[in-house]
């Protein structure tokens, strides 16, 4: 007597599981980037940007600018104008150069051009951006650091994001994963909170700066390390 054919459905099955977890242990974290570091970001940045297009009014921007003017004192704001200054001018920017220059020392250079095109590009895409949008700055009080450029995204948010991309991208596969983590999570916020506090930022300019930088950093990633090295 003959038995019923056995259905070929279950190895097929198995063989597209194989293959997923196949695809996950190999592209996981790269896909993963992809995700949370390019196209979540692009979605907050298109929707933010099409409120400042429109010159539609953020509803927490303003609240959060009144809350960051009532905790004005003294101490907040030497606290502030500090993490204001090693945002830009007197820390991300020479860090910039001496990521890139140690790399290059080492003998990193795949690493070198991701970081020279990382930090280098996110500079010049913020210039860009803020003359395509040319959002005029907050004019809510007089601030004790003005500023007269544009204010759409903020360049100190996204210089400080870039910088600790670069970093803890670099420093993943090393035991230095975690200690770089914890200094950029505190070091990033503090950046974009002082540039509210000081009154020269929007708090969706900050957010805006991050999401640019994220999707530029994570997308030279990609493209120079992780594809680079597939490609090997």
């Amino acid at each position: 007597m003959g038995g019923t054919p056995r259905s070929p459905e279950p190895a097929r099955g198995r063989g597209l599981r194989d293959t997923a977890s196949a695809v996950l242990r190999t592209h996981g974290f790269a896909l993963a980037l992809l995700f949370s570091g390019v196209l979540l970001p692009m979605w907050v940045f298109a929707e933010l940007a099409d409120e400042v297009h429109e010159a539609e009014a953020i509803p927490f921007d303003e609240p959060l600018l009144l809350f960051a003017q009532a905790m004005a004192r003294d101490g907040f704001d030497r606290l502030f104008l500090f993490f204001s200054a090693i945002g830009h001018s007197w820390g991300v920017v020479p860090a910039d150069v001496v990521v890139v220059l140690v790399l290059l020392w080492r003998r990193r250079f795949r690493a070198a051009v991701f970081a020279a095109v990382a930090l280098g590009g996110a500079g010049l895409l913020n210039v860009a951006t803020k003359l395509t949008f040319a959002r005029e700055r907050p004019t809510l009080w007089e601030s004790i650091a003005p500023e007269t450029t544009y204010s759409f995204p903020s360049g100190h948010a996204m210089g400080s994001m870039s910088l600790a991309l670069v970093l803890v991208l670099l420093c993943w596969p090393t035991r230095w994963r975690w200690p770089v983590l914890a200094a950029m999570a505190v070091f990033v916020p503090m950046v974009g909170l002082s540039r509210v506090y000081l009154g020269v930022h929007y708090p969706s300019d900050i957010i805006a700066g991050w999401m640019a930088a994220s999707i530029w950093v994570v997308a030279s990633w990609l493209l120079l390390m992780r594809g680079g090295a597939a490609a090997r």
